[in-house]
């Protein structure tokens, strides 16, 4: 099973999340100094995947020994790019995700961020340091 798929079921498993207090939706600077230069902490299936957002546009992440279990014929780590297109922030793994780019719109609440990508899949993370 590739990574792609893990991830797919697994945002798919998620329950709907409630509406955060005090939501802003990111955009354009905003929403690049957000990211640029934390780890943003995925949460899919009662896990965390960090995906480190450097300040030049690229990324990594690093799956745990328990989802790299699930990511069968997969790299438990990737890089690859990011960028931000207006409201969006835009992402293209080397191999994770089958290399694909897709773009994010990001709500903020503190350090709580919810996510709705172009495809119409959603979830939450958190930003760290």
């Amino acid at each position: 099973m590739k990574l792609k798929a893990v991830l797919l079921a697994a945002c798919v498993a998620l329950p709907s999340v409630p509406a955060m207090a005090a939501n802003a939706a990111l955009s354009g600077d905003e929403l690049r100094q957000a990211i640029s230069g934390k780890t943003v902490y995925l949460r899919i299936s009662g896990f965390e995947i960090p995906i480190r957002y450097n300040t030049g546009g690229r990324m990594s992440g690093t799956l745990g020994a328990v989802a790299a279990s699930f990511a069968r014929g997969e790299s438990a780590s990737d890089t690859g790019k990011w960028w931000v297109k207006g409201d969006q922030l835009c992402q293209q793994w080397g191999h994770w995700m089958d290399g694909r780019s897709y773009c994010y719109r990001l709500t903020k609440s503190g350090s709580n961020v919810r996510w709705v990508r172009n495809d119409g899949r959603s979830g939450t993370a958190r930003i760290g340091g």
